[in-house]
């Protein structure tokens, strides 16, 4: 620290962790999960804590405010504005926890009370900390920090359920709440995982400003590397407990001194189009089927030559609509495009815009309300009971979180035969070797099958489900959102895994993401949808280099990438389209 830099407001100095047997933390194992780990966050700065799942970077973050379990032994030092934070009095403590650090958490919706409103939780926090201000002032002071964190219709927020908001207006209120009695630091736990890349753009901004305005200490946790080079100032790696490097964010993405480092970057998908060079090493790239015709729902057959196959999926004219309270809400309007066999399609657009109303949609899950949805040439919207069932027979999903959609009462070979139970007379004998066939394919040992979901990762998870998905050999498969909260190194080997098997087996795929830089990996074409209706479709290549509308373009810049310089300026050209679509 040279001579004019400001003193640090968090020192951490030689801090190890250690969990004993059986411990409540959800380790993988008892022993030592954060070795000897020192940092200094300073004010007006941003710290990026980055690394794979069990690297240590949230149990270091824990660890900070003194909220890890009995099981946990930790040693070192961790002062705050010069005083000393481990081993201090629990009052202290309590003190420190939304009073001096405030805390952004990863999944807000679990973090809010949901019995009580927004509002309520925000006037609670500031309660504990500044116990003379209420009434009025207490309530004037919940709508001054909603309106702070871009929420101009601050009455309405305060007075929400968490369920009755969005993704983005849910993390914001989580950020007016951890900045409700003026911290000097924040503690951001993957504040941006399964948001819209606009929705993670703002909030990004919201930080930004936080840090640039305020003077506010940021430490972040996350394993998003085009976040870091959006937001950060300064990264520490970390992998297995241990610290591997740190520095100015411009200098470990240049020039990274450790191998670990240099692959998390390498795992980072990009928005450009991948080439033979950048297959990955001792393999050849995975030829993709040529995209079908998109103009128009059903390519007509050429004259005097043989007819093209129908398309697995074909939405022509396709509407969805709600009944809420007595009115009517169009989730979809009048949606067209097909998915040709072999083929995978990319389906974008930020949250409420439809995507997954579409994909439940075509398995049947929620009726069509007009035009026509055909699978595997059987129009649902007149199929009676059972061709209806045999449709969903032929179409495997794979959802975004695993852990959720595995029963965890289960073992993985149960979850994986599950759909052979339900649409094959099978015996258990063959349901279980061909669960053990599957998890073969997804590259996941047999043995497998006897333990049950937690005793996994969650890349290991995620393969379960794509076995369970293709146990019926589908002609459709449907992925919602299925590596958005996976780190980027087993987020690659995901959608490496996901190309050889479509590869393999065929299937036709509707890939649903956020993640624009996935979707140009995997998907032949992409459909963009804005409030329910395609704004544009075609080759991916094309559509996500030279997007046509602004609302696509719009997208693509709200996307960071992980290199600060050129992040930098697409950060300026996304605030010049916001201000443009404002």
């Amino acid at each position: 620290m040279s001579p004019t830099s400001p003193a640090p407001v968090l020192s951490v100095r030689d801090l190890s962790v250690s969990f004993s047997a059986g411990d409540a933390a959800g380790t993988a194992e008892a022993g030592r999960v954060v070795d000897s780990v020192g940092f200094d966050l300073a004010p007006g700065r941003v710290l990026a804590v980055v690394g794979e799942s069990g690297s240590g970077k949230s149990v270091t973050a824990m660890s900070v405010l003194g909220l890890l379990p009995d099981s946990a032994t930790v040693t070192g030092s961790v002062r705050l504005e010069g005083r000393e934070l481990i081993g201090a009095p629990a009052a202290e403590l309590r003190a420190v926890r939304g009073g001096r650090i405030g805390t952004v958490f990863q999944e807000p919706m679990s973090a809010f009370d949901p019995v009580y409103t927004i509002g309520q939780q925000i006037a609670e926090a500031i309660r504990v900390h500044r116990p003379g201000v209420r009434g009025r002032a207490l309530r004037d002071r919940v709508h001054e920090l909603l309106r702070s964190v871009g929420l101009p219709e601050a009455h309405r927020i305060a007075a929400s359920h968490p369920h009755e908001l969005s993704g983005g207006q849910l993390q914001r209120s989580m950020i007016a709440m951890a900045i409700s009695c003026d911290p000097v630091a924040i503690i951001a736990d993957e504040p941006t995982t399964a948001l819209d890349v606009t929705v993670q753009a703002g909030i990004l901004d919201l930080l930004r400003a936080l840090r640039d305005e305020r003077g506010t200490a940021i430490l972040l946790i996350t394993h998003d590397m085009g976040v870091v080079a959006d937001l950060a100032d300064d990264v520490l790696v970390m992998r297995r407990g241990e610290a591997l490097e740190s520095g100015p964010v411009a200098d470990v993405f240049d020039r990274p001194r450790s191998d670990y480092t240099r692959g998390l970057l390498a795992a980072v998908p990009t928005l450009t189009e991948l080439s033979e060079t950048d297959a990955p090493a001792g393999q050849q790239p995975v030829q993709k089927t040529p995209a079908a015709p998109v103009s128009a729902p059903v390519p007509a057959p050429a004259p005097a030559a043989e007819p093209e196959p129908e398309p697995t999926v074909v939405l022509d004219g396709a509407s969805v609509v709600f009944r809420r309270r007595g009115a009517a809400v169009h989730a979809v309007s009048e949606v067209g495009f097909t998915i040709g066999r072999g083929e995978v399609v990319g389906l974008v657009g930020e949250s409420g815009s439809g995507k997954s109303t579409i994909g439940r949609a075509l398995v049947g899950l929620v009726p069509i309300s007009a035009g026509r949805a055909t699978v595997g040439g059987v129009e649902l919207g007149r199929a009676g009971r059972r061709e209806r069932r045999r449709v969903r027979s032929r179409i495997g999903y794979v959802f975004q979180d695993p852990a959720s959609s595995l029963n965890p009462r289960n073992t993985v070979g149960t979850s994986i035969a599950e759909p052979l139970a339900l649409h094959t007379g099978d015996s258990p004998a063959a349901r279980a070797a061909r669960a053990r066939e599957l998890l073969e394919q997804v590259q996941l040992p047999p043995e497998f099958a006897d333990r049950y979901p937690h005793e996994l990762s969650g890349g290991q998870r995620q393969r379960v489900a794509i076995a369970r998905a293709l146990a019926l050999e589908p002609e459709l498969l449907i992925a919602d959102e299925p590596t958005s909260a996976l780190d980027v190194s087993v987020q690659a080997s995901v959608l490496e895994l996901l190309e050889r098997l479509q590869a393999r087996h065929g299937f036709a795929c509707l890939f649903i993401s956020h993640d624009l830089a996935v979707v140009r990996r995997l998907a032949d074409r992409v459909v963009v949808l804005q409030a329910g209706r395609v704004v544009e479709q075609g080759p991916a290549a094309e559509v996500l280099a030279a997007p046509a509308q602004p609302y696509t373009r719009r997208l693509l810049a709200a996307a960071p990438v992980a290199d600060p310089a050129a992040q930098a300026l697409r950060r300026a050209q996304w605030r010049e389209l916001e201000a443009v679509a404002e």
